[in-house]
This record gives structure tokens, sequence and C-alpha cells, in this order.
């Protein structure tokens, strides 16, 4: 059980890493590290429902990560070409490398307020306003990987 339990203190380091590195999935580690615990416990303490619940919110810190810059570019004055420009520069800036999220979201802002036919003060404003969401939304990934994992401790040694 030792080695078990160190799979899992691994898994959800590279979790909390992975919530504050944009290119790592670290929610999704989390949710893996609780599954080994479940089933290296033959599902006594920790159930498919519990499971489920922290697999939600995995799904909800990878949300927030692609969607928080063009929320952020919104509240910089973006039009909608901005905030799909933030939105498509993320998902292209996942296969970037680590930090590719954020430079094609804030890249993605400004390039859609440019094809708008902004000018380049209004699409930079946009692109601030894209990276200031991108951190907003690597901070509240962290949040929700630690609160998973604060539930993963409560329900697995509450026995």
């Amino acid at each position: 059980m030792t080695v078990v339990a160190i799979l899992v203190g691994v898994l959800f380091v590279a979790g909390l890493v992975g919530s504050v590195v944009p290119w790592l999935p670290g929610p999704a580690f989390i949710v893996v590290g609780a599954l080994v615990w479940a089933v290296a416990t033959d599902f006594e303490t920790l159930g498919w429902g519990r499971l489920a619940i922290l697999a939600a919110l995995g799904v909800v810190g990878f949300v927030l990560d692609f969607l928080a810059g063009a929320v952020g570019a919104r509240r910089y004055g973006a039009s909608r070409w901005g905030v799909v420009g933030a939105i498509v520069g993320a998902i292209v800036g996942v296969f970037l490398g680590p930090f590719g999220v954020i430079l094609g979201g804030v890249a993605g802002a400004i390039a859609g307020e440019l094809l708008r036919g902004a000018g380049v003060r209004g699409s930079v404003r946009s692109g601030l306003g894209a990276l200031l969401g991108l951190l907003a939304g690597i901070a509240a990934d962290l949040a929700v990987s630690l609160v998973m994992i604060a539930l993963f401790l409560y329900w697995a040694w509450r026995t």
C-alpha cells in the first residue's frame, strides 16, 4: 500500500504543477491518482460517485483554462472577434509548448481585434485582458485542484 500511496502522491504533485503550467492537464493527474487509489483499495473509501465528483471538478478546471482568456479579453473591451481569437489562440497554443496557451490566447485576442479593423491600442488592450483572464484561469485551476485533493484526503482517510 505504501507504493500506491507514493504513486498517488506523485500524481497529485504532478496535478498541482499541471494546474499552474497551462500545457499539462493538472486535474486529470489528480483524477488518475484518485482512480489508482480507488482500485488499490477495492473502492472501499472512494467509490464511483466520488470519482465522478472529482472528474466533474477536473472538467471545470479544464474549461476554466480555455475560457478564462476569452472572458478577460471581453472584460477589457474585446469584440466577438477578439473573444473568438482568444479561444482559438489558446487551443492552437496547446500544441506550442508549456506557455503556448497563454501566448496563443493573447495573440489570438489581438489578431481577432486587428482582423475586425480595431486599432492597435484597442487590440493590445484586448490582449492584455486575455492575459489577465488566462492568469485568473490558472489561479482558478489551482484552486480547483486543491479542492480535489482536499476532498480526496477527506474521503480516503476519514475511516
